[in-house]
C-alpha cells in the first residue's frame, strides 16, 4: 500500500529516522493548538514511531499513522491518521503538518492521497474528519478535499468550551482522469 507519491508528496510509513523532524512539529504549541494527541518525551515518541513503522494498515478499530514525506528527498513534513470503523463503512481522518510546509497545498496532496488509499484498500462508504470551529485553516482544507460540513456541537476540549464540526465525504468512484475530489467527472457509487 506505501509509499504512494502525489508530486510533491510521499505517503511513507513513519520510522525512527524521522524522529527529529516528527518531534520538531509535534512539540510545537501551534501545531497541537487543536490535536487530540499531546507532544511526548523524545523516548515516548521514538516508541510509538517504532511500533507504527510496523504496524498492521487500516486495520479496523485502530488509528494508522501515515509520513507526509517529500517526494524529493524523503523529509518528514506532517503525518495523517485515518482509522477505520470496526464495521469497516465509516473511516476518520486526521493530520498534522509542520508550519514550514503549511500553505503551499502539501496537506492537500497528502489527504487527497490518504483518501485515495483509503478508498482502494477498504470497504468504507463515508469518510468523517472534527475539526474545531476555530481551525480556519483545517476548514479550508477539508472543503478542498470536497467534504460537506454536516454538523456543528458544543464541546469541550481540553477543558475549554468550543464548537466542533464535523464533516463528510462521501465514497466516489472517478469515472475520468484527474484528480478524484473536485476536478474531473466523478460519479458517487
Amino acid at each position: 500500500m506505501l509509499p504512494r507519491t502525489r508530486h510533491p508528496i510521499v505517503l511513507r510509513r513513519l520510522r525512527s529516522a524521522d524522529l527529529a523532524d516528527f518531534q520538531a512539529y509535534r512539540t510545537d504549541p501551534k501545531v497541537g493548538l487543536y490535536q487530540g494527541w499531546l507532544p511526548m518525551s523524545d523516548d515516548d515518541a521514538l516508541a510509538f514511531l517504532t511500533k507504527v513503522e510496523s504496524a498492521p494498515l487500516l486495520q479496523p478499530g485502530h488509528w494508522t499513522q501515515i509520513a507526509i514525506a517529500s517526494a524529493e528527498g524523503g523529509r518528514l513534513m506532517g503525518d495523517i491518521g485515518l482509522i477505520v470503523s470496526a464495521q469497516q463503512d465509516r473511516a476518520e481522518i486526521g493530520f498534522t503538518l509542520a508550519p514550514i510546509h503549511q500553505g503551499q497545498g502539501i496537506a492537500t496532496h497528502a489527504a487527497l492521497e490518504a483518501l485515495d488509499l483509503l478508498f482502494e484498500h477498504t470497504p468504507v462508504q463515508q469518510v468523517i474528519a472534527v475539526t474545531d470551529a476555530r481551525n480556519a485553516s483545517s476548514m479550508r482544507l477539508l472543503q478542498r478535499l470536497g467534504m460537506t460540513l454536516v454538523s456543528s456541537a458544543e464541546a469541550l476540549f481540553r477543558g475549554q468550551p468550543c464548537i466542533e464540526h464535523t464533516c463528510v465525504l462521501e465514497r466516489v468512484r472517478r469515472v475520468a482522469p484527474g484528480p478524484w475530489a473536485g476536478q474531473g467527472a466523478l460519479a458517487k457509487g
